[in-house]
């Protein structure tokens, strides 16, 4: 079947810029091939891509999601990894509610506020095999300052990671064309036995987006 590009005729109230966005995501086939597969984000077909090159993803194992929401990640490491009988194997954190889902435990925290956060560091009673971070700031169209908030949290994320990883554990997190910065490099490549920076096809094109993949977590 051919598919057939949907346009999005203005309407009142609506800017320009909504009704762009509005009509790429009708046209996006991963945000269709979402729907279908019944995940809540097309951001899962990232996670699915990284996982198929990089196999990070195993039975048994212990993840953590940082800035979860809406859960599609959530959706994939919970079929990944499966489930265990005193629990969820799965966590996800986020400012915002999630909807439930089978084996995955939503935190409703703001990961950088340092009392919410220390409360749940408290509440863990074991380290993760992977903590996936897909976090980013809300855009402001200034490249600079969006890099440097997106640093921000990769740093964040990073310092947990050292923290709270397995050995022989896995890091993903969310960067733009920047990268990490210098110095989260610099500790990732000393602390992990393999770091890539890869784009998933499901990133948009034009998206600055990609991901440093670190595995193999030294203790």
């Amino acid at each position: 079947m051919r598919n057939l590009k949907v346009k999005v005729k203005s309407a009142k109230g609506r800017s320009v810029s909504s009704t762009k966005w509005l009509q790429r995501q009708l046209n996006d086939p991963f945000v269709q091939e979402a729907k279908l597969q019944g995940f809540r984000s097309r951001s899962a077909f990232k996670l699915i891509e990284i996982n198929n090159k990089f196999n990070l993803l195993k039975k048994g194992h212990n993840v953590l999601d940082l800035g979860c929401a809406p859960g599609g990640w959530c959706q994939v490491a919970a079929q990944k990894v499966g489930m265990k009988s005193s629990g969820e194997l799965v966590v996800g954190l986020d400012l915002k509610s999630c909807e439930p889902i089978v084996g995955v435990k939503f935190v409703e925290i703001d990961f950088l506020d340092e009392t919410q956060f220390l409360e749940f560091e408290n509440s863990l009673d074991t380290k993760f095999n992977v903590i996936l971070s897909d976090m980013a700031p809300n855009s402001t169209g200034h490249k600079k300052t969006d890099n440097l908030q997106i640093m921000a949290l990769v740093e964040a994320a990073s310092d947990f990671a050292m923290k709270y990883l397995k050995q022989d554990g896995c890091f993903v997190a969310k960067v733009l064309d920047a990268g990490p910065g210098p110095d989260i490099q610099r500790l990732v490549n000393k602390k992990f036995e393999k770091v890539i920076n890869f784009k998933p096809k499901a990133s948009r094109s034009d998206s600055s987006e990609r991901y440093l993949v670190a595995i193999g977590y030294k203790q």
